[in-house]
């Protein structure tokens, strides 16, 4: 079954990420299957508008540690000591632009959020063109207490500089009414009210023609682009490379390796664990 599943509704098309039971967590296919849904949609002349959303019990958990961070060999997110930057960055700079594939999408994207969009799944969401948000959905990049830096950069870009910075240098997630408060999302919801809401608004630009939602997509996304994104993806994703190859990097990988993903981000996310010593803080 394909991880990433478009599904054709007269003038909408739906893209759903389907790895519910890993909570649609980012492998390797992933970013492909995104993008190709994504390409299909765009080239079918019968879809006007795209709605994002994830199957099962959220939109999407981030990357898979459990694949990249939980084993003891080498792989695309974690090099070990043998860190190759170039090889790093190419692996990176591929997901970003697959993820960014939406945002160049000439038909508006809206995305929706339950339960959580954190870490990678973030990016996603963030690179659509309006998101719809769970009152009780979270959404934050965790990581960036340690062993990432968000490629796509669109926090900055949504929030400005003073908010991205509140959420980044914590990395704390948020739930739908702040992040719609801080101007992240578009709108914060009620959980069952959250599909009739959104579906109201595919609604309301599937009646406009594709050229004309295209023309003030393409303005709107360059007074965005010309402030330097493509430049600042460059550096977020060389970043967030070098995030998980710092001698921090190297240890929570080990903590991950030794005593589970799981235990690791708990001690990341609650301020726990001292990873330039490699030891839990004292209460």
């Amino acid at each position: 079954m394909s991880k990433v599943i478009l599904e054709k509704d007269g003038r909408i098309g739906r893209i759903f990420l389907n790895r519910p039971e890993k909570l649609n967590a980012i492998d390797d296919d992933v970013p492909d299957a995104l993008q190709d849904a994504v390409l299909d949609a765009e080239k079918d002349p019968c879809i006007h508008v795209i709605i994002l959303a994830g199957k099962g019990k959220a939109f999407c958990g981030g990357y898979d540690l459990a694949a990249y961070a939980e084993g003891d060999t080498p792989n695309p997110v974690y090099q070990g000591e043998r860190w190759d930057p170039l090889e790093d960055y190419q692996f990176m700079w591929g997901n970003t632009q697959k993820f960014m594939s939406l945002w160049r999408c000439p038909k508006p994207v809206l995305c929706k959020i339950h339960g959580f969009a954190v870490g990678g799944g973030s990016d996603i969401a963030l690179c659509s063109d309006m998101i719809y948000m769970a009152d009780n959905a979270r959404i934050g990049y965790m990581s960036t207490r340690v062993w990432g830096c968000p490629s796509t950069a669109m926090w900055v870009y949504r929030l400005g500089a003073e908010r991205a910075k509140r959420v980044l240098f914590t990395g704390d997630q948020i739930d739908g009414p702040e992040a719609a408060a801080m101007g992240l999302v578009l709108k914060s919801l009620p959980e069952d009210a959250l599909d009739a809401e959104v579906e109201a608004m595919a609604s309301r630009l599937a009646s406009v023609p594709i050229n004309q939602l295209a023309m003030q997509k393409m303005v709107i996304n360059q007074a965005v682009e010309a402030t330097g994104l493509n430049g600042t993806q460059q550096l977020a994703t060389l970043l967030d490379g070098i995030s998980r190859h710092t001698p921090e990097g190297h240890a929570f990988k080990a903590r991950v390796e030794d005593k589970g993903w799981k235990q690791a981000v708990a001690e990341r996310d609650n301020g726990t664990f001292d990873w330039t010593t490699g030891t839990p803080l004292k209460d």
